[in-house]
């Protein structure tokens, strides 16, 4: 899915976005009252070790997935991720290895066990109790902020400073996945995640500041940072994101160079008309094929061999203030 323009919080001027926002405001307020009452009726359950969720309060691409992977790094090998598998068939709870098919568990789930211990549940209880059981001592939720079966110990809400929280509207008139103070109520600290090109001026902005005028927990920034080179000739760029223009944006702010840039939805699965497409498109200009780690996932072995993909980390400004943010974490799991 990509965010409609309406979303944005520089469109609201428009009349043609005002009348659509007016439309979907009936659906939004009850989208918001459906999601409160679940939070509110459903009791967590606690897994027999400390659950860290790394979620947001919009609809996709604030950078979840990245965060989590950092912090895992910090947490060492005895920390397992688990996910819901969104986009992949399998409910689980099942253990995740990186040959595994993205249509069956999931594109982001292939990361994470590319790091270690991963796991997909569409019973988050369940899947901690799994990951519990297979040796976990700590979980690391990429996702699931907004679903109250498993009990946090510690959850992290990531940002994209460039979206924010749009317009501030809950879906479907707006990217919000609730309202925006519950959300932040139940937020034990916000990570800004800026792009490769972004300013971090951006997270100064007044709009940014109003949304966070009472959030008193720690602010973290961090930014995606290139984990490999790109190569040294024309590129065909894709990318199947929320916001794939945040990937096209990496590449260029590092002198890529990039003859056309081709997005798609959100998860998007890959057809044989879609890569030949591209490839001929390729082919015409004397280019490479260049995509995310996340997309590459999503292709075919075969595929995967004719496309250059440039993974991204998270690396964040203040180490030490991560630290601080996962000691009792620590602390449990050494217990």
């Amino acid at each position: 899915m990509r965010p409609p323009e309406f979303w944005k919080a520089d469109v609201g001027g428009r009349d043609a976005a005002l009348a659509l926002r007016a439309l979907l405001t009936p659906l939004s307020w009850a989208y918001a009252v459906a999601t409160a009452h679940r939070l509110r009726v459903t009791t967590p359950r606690h897994a027999p070790v400390p659950v860290i969720c790394v979620g947001n309060i919009t609809v996709g691409g604030a950078g979840k997935t990245p965060i989590a992977r950092a912090i895992r790094a910090k947490l060492g090998p005895s920390a397992h991720t688990l996910s819901r598998g969104y986009g992949g068939r399998v409910e689980g709870p099942l253990r995740v290895t990186p040959d595994m098919d993205a249509r069956e568990v999931g594109d982001e789930p292939l990361l994470h066990a590319r790091d270690g211990g991963a796991w997909i549940a569409r019973d988050r209880f369940a899947g901690a109790m799994a990951a519990a059981q297979a040796g976990a001592r700590a979980i690391i939720m990429d996702d699931g902020f907004q679903n109250p079966s498993l009990a946090k110990d510690l959850s992290i809400v990531a940002v994209d400073p460039g979206f924010g929280v749009g317009n501030g509207q809950v879906f479907p008139a707006g990217p919000l996945r609730e309202r925006l103070a519950d959300g932040l109520a139940r937020a034990d600290a916000i990570v800004m995640l800026h792009n490769t090109a972004a300013d971090t001026a951006e997270a100064e902005a007044p709009e940014m500041q109003a949304w966070l005028a009472h959030f008193t927990k720690p602010i973290l920034h961090a930014r995606l940072v290139a984990a490999g080179i790109v190569p040294d000739r024309s590129l065909v760029a894709f990318a199947g994101l929320a916001r794939p223009e945040k990937f096209f944006d990496t590449l260029t702010a590092m002198g890529a160079k990039v003859s056309e840039a081709v997005p798609f939805g959100d998860h998007h699965l890959y057809s044989e008309e879609d890569l030949g497409v591209l490839a001929q498109m390729a082919e015409e200009r004397d280019a490479m094929l260049i995509t995310t780690e996340k997309d590459a996932a999503r292709l075919s072995p075969e595929w995967r061999a004719r496309v250059a993909v440039l993974p991204v980390t998270a690396r964040f400004d203040d180490e030490v203030a991560l630290d601080a943010l996962l000691a009792p974490i620590r602390s449990r799991m050494n217990a």
